[in-house]
Order: structure tokens, then C-alpha cells, then sequence
């Protein structure tokens, strides 16, 4: 049986670890501790997934806007998402993706964005955000930039550029 929950701080190290071996480097696992200490940091957010005593999963979930030509509207980016090798291809991924939505959409959200796997992430609803009228501030191919509606309809009439806070560039 799988259980997720939201990290506490003592989980820090073991998904630090989670995200090294599912990327292979650091760059995502330094990704997530600092994201904890920005202003779109929510702890709720950051959930593990646990199986047999052991942490074996990790999906974050972070505030990030859509600058359109007015206004900053808050939404929020899916990244990353690690499940450690040894466990992948057993449903833990979409386990913490349809519960991290689910709490998202608990917490009032509107939408979610990413930049991921074109064939893995439509399954949950995720479609092409460009259609939404969004774009990224970076190169990425349009088919990995992937939007989640949590409220239907929340972004209609809105476009822009995703801004992401400084620690999404840093390496």
C-alpha cells in the first residue's frame, strides 16, 4: 500500500535523494530546497509517497503567475515530480499527481502548469498550454508545456508568460 503525505522537515534529505536518483544529478533536488525557502513555497504542497516504511516518491507543487498585459495572476507549477528508479512504472507517479491535484484544488487553486512528458502527463487532464493562449519565458517544446484547468474555464480570456520565480533557473 502506497500512503502520501505532505513532507515535514525531516523528510528534507531522503527527497533530496529521491530527486538526485530519479534525475540523475542535483540539479532538481537543489531545485526543491530552494523553492521551500521562497514566498510560493506551500508545505502542504510537497508531498511524499511512502510504501513499505520507506519514501520512495516526491511531487512539488509551487506558486508561480501568468503575467498578462495588466495583471499577475497566481497559479501553480508542478516540478518535479521523482519516484526513486527501483519504483517507477508502478502507479506511485500517478498516485501523487492525482493527489497533489486534488489538494490543490482543495486549497482554492485555479490551474497548474508544467513542463514534462507530453505522453505521460494528458492522462490526468494536462493539455497544451499554448492553446490557453500561455507561453514560457525559455525554449522548451510546445507539446511538454502542459496546463491543468482546477477550476473549468478558470483561464479563459487570460494570456501570457508563465513567470517563474528566480530559482527555476538556477543549476
Amino acid at each position: 500500500m502506497i500512503t502520501i503525505r505532505s513532507e515535514i522537515s525531516d523528510d528534507y534529505n531522503k527527497i533530496y535523494e529521491i530527486n538526485k536518483k530519479a534525475f540523475g544529478g542535483e540539479v532538481e533536488a537543489r531545485l526543491v530546497n530552494n523553492l521551500r525557502r521562497t514566498k510560493g513555497f506551500i508545505p502542504q504542497l510537497s508531498l511524499i509517497a511512502i510504501k513499505n516504511k520507506i519514501i520512495v516518491g516526491h511531487i512539488l507543487f509551487s506558486i508561480v503567475h501568468i503575467q498578462t498585459d495588466d495583471k499577475m495572476v497566481p497559479i501553480l507549477a508542478l516540478a518535479p515530480m521523482a519516484v526513486l528508479p527501483k519504483y517507477q512504472n508502478q502507479g506511485i507517479g500517478s498516485l501523487l499527481v492525482k493527489e497533489g491535484l486534488r489538494k490543490c484544488k482543495k486549497m482554492k487553486f485555479q490551474a497548474v502548469v508544467l513542463v514534462g512528458h507530453p505522453e505521460y502527463y494528458p492522462r490526468f487532464g494536462f493539455t497544451p498550454a499554448n492553446e490557453k493562449g500561455l507561453k514560457l519565458p525559455f525554449d522548451a517544446p510546445s507539446e511538454a508545456f502542459m496546463i491543468y484547468e482546477l477550476v473549468p474555464g478558470a483561464l479563459k480570456g487570460l494570456s501570457g508568460t508563465i513567470v517563474y520565480p528566480p530559482e527555476f533557473a538556477e543549476e
